[in-house]
C-alpha cells in the first residue's frame, strides 16, 4: 500500500519523525520499518526522519502487507450503499434504518460494513468502522478506507473534533427551546439490551438539544453529541420524560411510530490530510417540509 499526502497549510513545520508520530499517529513499530526500509519520500526525494517538513510538502509512504494486515469482511450488496462523500482516505454514507453498522457474529453479510466492503472491493480498499449508529437509527456515518487514517479519525472523535447532529421526534412538549443533558450512562443490570442513567459508575455523557417545532403531542428537535455513548440520545431523552417515538426499548408506547424517529443528519470535521472543512448532510430527513 502506498499513500501520497500533501501536508495541509495549517500544519506547522516539524520533523518528519514528529509528523508521523504525533500528527498522523503511525505506530512505533510501523515507523521503525518505514525508516529501516527507506520507504518515505518528501517531494519525491528519499527522506530521513530528522529532516524538517513544511506545509504543502508532499509525503509518500510505502507500507508492506505485514505492516497493516487487512481484515476479512464478507461481501454484502453494494447497491445498498448511498455515498455522500468519498476520497482516497475516507467515505461517508447514508445509512437506512433497520441495518446494523457491522456484524456481531461470523457469517453475517447484511450489515452496512458488508455492503460497503462490496462497494469498495473494485478499488482495492477495505472499510474500517470509525463510529457506530444503532440498527434502528438512520443517517450519516463515517468509515475509514485504510488503516492509516483510522486512528486519526478515532482520535478526532475522542477529542470532539468531529461534530454529529441528529434529528429526533420525541413525545410531549419541552418547556425550553434549548437544553443540555449531562447525565452519566451505564449498562442496565436488569436488561443487557438497555442502558440507563448511572451517576455513580456510568460514563460521562452530554447531549445538546434544540427544539425546532412542537405540537400538543410531540416535538421535533435537533441533538448534538458532545460524547458518543451507546444509546446516548435515547437514554438521555427518556430520562427527562421525552422518549423518542418508535423506541421499543425506552418508550412505553412505541407503537405511536412505525420506526425509531432518530436520524443522523449532519457530520462536520476538518479533513486530517487536506485541511478541508467538511459538512456532510444526509439526503433524508425525519421532518416534513
Amino acid at each position: 500500500m502506498e499513500m501520497t499526502i500533501q501536508i495541509p497549510k495549517d500544519v506547522q513545520a516539524q520533523s518528519l519523525s514528529s509528523l508521523l508520530e504525533k500528527q498522523w499517529l503511525i505506530p512505533r513499530k510501523t515507523r521503525h520499518f518505514l525508516r529501516m526500509r527507506k520507504n518515505v519520500w518528501v517531494n519525491q526525494h528519499p527522506a530521513i526522519f530528522s529532516q524538517i517538513v513544511h506545509p504543502s510538502d508532499i509525503v509518500t509512504l510505502k507500507f508492506e502487507d505485514t505492516d497493516y494486515p487487512l481484515p476479512t469482511i464478507l461481501l454484502g450488496d453494494e447497491k445498498k450503499i448511498n455515498v455522500l462523500y468519498e476520497d482516497e482516505h475516507l467515505i461517508v454514507v447514508d445509512k437506512p434504518t433497520g441495518i446494523k453498522t457491522h456484524p456481531n457474529s461470523s457469517g453475517e453479510t447484511d450489515t452496512l460494513l458488508n455492503h460497503l466492503a462490496a462497494y469498495l472491493i473494485q478499488t482495492h480498499h477495505v472499510p474500517y468502522v470509525v463510529h457506530r449508529i444503532d440498527q434502528e437509527t438512520s443517517g450519516v456515518i463515517l468509515f475509514a478506507k485504510n488503516p492509516v487514517v483510522l486512528p486519526i479519525l478515532c482520535q478526532m472523535l475522542e477529542r470532539k473534533q468531529i461534530t454529529r447532529r441528529y434529528q429526533a421526534i420525541v413525545a410531549g412538549q419541552l418547556s425550553e427551546k434549548t437544553l443540555t443533558i449531562r447525565k452519566k450512562i451505564g449498562r442496565n443490570r436488569h436488561d443487557r439490551r438497555k442502558y440507563c442513567i448511572d451517576e455513580r459508575s456510568g460514563k460521562t455523557a452530554c447531549t445538546h438539544i434544540t427544539v425546532l417545532k412542537q405540537t400538543h403531542t410531540h416535538a421535533q428537535i435537533l441533538c448534538e453529541l458532545e460524547t458518543g455513548r451507546t444509546h446516548q440520545i435515547r437514554v438521555h431523552l427518556s430520562s427527562v420524560g421525552h422518549p423518542i417515538l418508535g423506541d421499543t426499548l425506552y418508550h412505553l408506547h412505541p407503537e405511536e411510530s412505525p420506526r425509531l424517529m432518530l436520524h443522523a443528519d449532519t457530520l462536520c470535521f476538518t479533513h486530517p490530510f487536506t485541511g478541508e472543512k467538511l459538512q456532510i448532510n444526509s439526503q433524508n430527513s425525519l421532518f416534513k417540509p
